[in-house]
């Protein structure tokens, strides 16, 4: 019988050839052999992930036959250390978001956040966690770390841990959060300073105007004008004459 063999990715963005007419193409092209029907792929990456589809036509007395099957290809890559951003300081009772990625990893990573050390519980609703009170909601697939009413007991040092179970888990360095009361006192004594400053501008100017300061500074550009203004004309009837 004459065999052909045809290999085939399936990926969203459509269907290409791997294999066709004899050859690899695209990325397999000179890291890919046959193997009677199968492929061999050295250096693979996690580009070479997706579902293949193979293809064999037959010819026979009895007319030509089709044969096809797919097969899903998952190529594991340990993650790298995650980026992690962390707010170095954050007023009590505001909402606070801290976030953790990396996106070298297959599968994807989750992620675990730690507070001085100690890994933080997850808000489960039951066990240790429910006694716990815990006010902030962590997010193991995308890493986030939310206070909706972040307190000064959430001062700490803040790190965050992926893994996938490919390798060993990676972290980023360790970055502190400062929480702090809002200074109420501060904040009223640079009011009434900015009160202080403009009432006293406005007793100024109302003193400068009961003076005649500003009448005075009139009347002298006035006299100034007409004075100026009579020499010009004495000058002009002069050189008419």
């Amino acid at each position: 019988m004459s065999l052909r063999i045809e290999w085939k990715k399936i990926q969203s963005q459509g269907v290409s050839f791997v294999y066709y007419k004899g050859e690899f193409t695209g990325d397999l092209r000179g890291r890919a052999e046959m193997l009677n029907t199968g492929i061999r792929i050295r250096n693979v990456t996690r580009k070479d992930s997706g579902t293949y589809r193979c293809e064999i036509s037959a010819k026979s007395e009895e007319g030509q036959h089709l044969g096809e099957a797919t097969i899903t290809l998952t190529v594991l890559v340990a993650p790298t250390t995650p980026v992690c951003e962390v707010p170095s300081s954050a007023m009590t009772g505001t909402v606070v978001e801290l976030s953790c990625k990396e996106t070298e990893g297959s599968p994807p990573s989750e992620y675990r956040w730690y507070k001085n050390g100690v890994a933080l519980l997850e808000k489960t609703g039951t066990g240790s966690a429910r006694t716990a009170n815990i006010t902030y909601t962590m997010n193991k697939k995308s890493g986030t770390l939310l206070f909706n009413t972040v307190t000064k007991n959430d001062t700490g040092e803040y790190f965050c841990e992926a893994s996938n179970g490919i390798g060993l888990p990676q972290k980023c360095s360790v970055k502190r959060m400062q929480v702090d009361d809002l200074n109420v006192s501060g904040i009223i004594a640079a009011v009434v300073f900015v009160a202080l400053v403009m009432a006293l501008c406005g007793l100024g100017v109302f003193y400068a105007q009961k003076k005649g300061y500003f009448t005075k500074d009139s009347s002298s550009q006035k006299n100034n004008y007409q004075s100026t203004s009579e020499k010009d004309f004495k000058h002009t009837k002069s050189f008419v004459i």
